[in-house]
């Protein structure tokens, strides 16, 4: 299972990077709209050589040659195993930017561009997290200082981008910068929807007076088992059954109905859930 494992996250990995590589070079770059991190970096890089200096420099070569200072900070300090796949990803990823920028554009609508770059970017870039890499050397770096600093690794990519962006907008054009930073949000959706899955996730947790018939109702009703806590409340004293259960964005409604229905005190919150490792499902096979 293991290896059937391993096998199925390089697949998806490599299938991850050849979409962001489609996505950049037929929607992205010939509309001058930027990626984020190293990418966005050798996007401007291009741009200057080949505009200001008559030189034109491959974008795929750009991309490995400015990843390798990032890989090397990364090497000791991260996992050899995540430091491969992520060799493997950028490489694949910049062979296959100069295989599709032989073809013609998909589109030269710079809207269009954003709107669908960012989507088959986030597709491939959610594809190669899932899979266990990274396509992006700052990201590495995010990582690494993340260890060392209280800032969240997603905080650092951002601040990284908008330099990035900011830069873009004052080289290229501001309106240059705005449809960048328009697909960057685009592509940041749609990674967590592909590394995340579609099924948003709730997590609920009731606090009543009643938790056996609660408890009772949610799994005759939705299949869903639900964990039993024992809470007091500060002033009554009184002791009161939480229970805690995860369901889907759809099941949100039919929960309300439910807890509608049981009398006496009861108080719930609804939060959003980012992962679930485990097995925390339906089942029809609780002894209640």
């Amino acid at each position: 299972m293991r290896k059937k494992d391993s096998v199925g996250s390089w697949v998806m990995m490599i299938l991850g990077a050849v979409i962001a590589a489609f996505a950049l070079e037929e929607f992205l770059a010939p509309n001058n709209i930027f990626d984020g991190g190293v990418t966005g970096i050798s996007m401007i890089v291009s741009n200057l050589l080949k505009s200001k200096l008559g030189v034109p420099m491959s974008l795929g070569f750009l991309v490995i040659l400015i990843n390798i200072p990032f890989i090397i900070i990364g090497f000791r300090r991260l996992g050899k195993r995540f430091i491969l796949k992520t060799v493997v990803a950028v490489a694949v990823f910049s062979v296959m930017t100069g295989v599709f920028e032989k073809l013609a554009n998909a589109t030269s609508d710079t809207i269009l561009a954003a709107v669908f770059g960012g989507v088959f970017l986030g597709i491939g870039v959610g594809l190669v997290l899932r899979g266990g890499g990274v396509l992006d050397g700052t990201e590495i770096v995010a990582i690494i200082l993340n260890k060392k600093i209280s800032v969240s690794i997603g905080t650092i990519i951002l601040i990284f981008n908008v330099a990035i962006y900011t830069v873009a907008g004052f080289l290229f054009g501001l309106d240059r910068g705005m449809y960048s930073l328009l697909m960057y949000f685009i592509t940041s959706k749609v990674i967590d929807i592909v590394e995340m899955g579609w099924d948003n996730t709730k997590s609920v947790m009731i606090i009543t007076d009643n938790g056996r018939e609660v408890a009772n109702l949610i799994y005759q009703e939705l299949g869903r088992t639900v964990t039993f806590l024992e809470g007091r409340g500060l002033v009554s004293r009184d002791s009161k059954d939480v229970l805690y259960c995860v369901v889907t964005r759809a099941e949100i409604h039919d929960l309300k109905q439910i807890i509608a229905k049981v009398e006496g005190s009861t108080f719930t919150t609804i939060s959003d859930v980012s992962e679930i490792v485990g097995n925390h499902i339906k089942s029809r096979d609780a002894d209640l």
